[in-house]
């Protein structure tokens, strides 16, 4: 999908000011409110937006650990063991990966004991071969997706 500058204008204005109502954005960056709408819902129909809610903190809600846990799979029980994980409540994100092991699991926990109990349940689902656990320390880079936003904004930009 194409995005343009007024689109990146729209998608900054959205992750700096999350809060603001679709007449003030509209009035911001000086376009019609039904212009902006049309742009709003295309970048929603366009899987560009996914959501509107508010971003949670797993710390503040009392688990503040935070680790990648690695799983290897059985052959032929990815799908049956992706489906397990999203059982486990504090897995909180899973994805497929090429490299060492099959998923790459990010958990939360409210301890480290805690976290053990969490990693001796995955271990036990069935078509789990082993896991590799690593613990974040502290987090380097917040999710952010902003500063990609403008770099495409500066492309689109340019090629006007």
């Amino acid at each position: 999908m194409a995005v343009d500058e007024l689109d990146t204008r729209i998608l900054r204005l959205l992750l700096e000011q999350p809060r603001t109502s679709v007449r003030e954005y509209a009035r911001i960056l000086g376009v019609a409110r039904g212009t902006l709408q049309a742009r709003l819902d295309r970048l929603e129909r366009d899987g560009v937006i996914t959501g509107t809610g508010p971003t949670l903190s797993a710390a503040a809600l009392g688990h503040p650990v935070l680790a990648f846990v690695h799983i290897e799979v059985t052959q032929g029980h990815l799908d049956e063991v992706g489906d397990a994980l999203a059982a486990v409540p504090e897995i909180v994100e899973a994805f497929s990966i090429t490299g060492g092991g099959d998923l790459l699991t990010r958990v939360v926990a409210r301890d480290n004991e805690h976290l053990e109990d969490v990693i001796q349940k995955l271990i036990s689902l069935p078509g789990v071969v082993r896991t590799r656990t690593e613990v974040a320390l502290r987090e380097r880079v917040p999710h952010r997706l902003l500063p990609l936003v403008e770099s495409i904004g500066r492309t689109a930009r340019s090629r006007s």
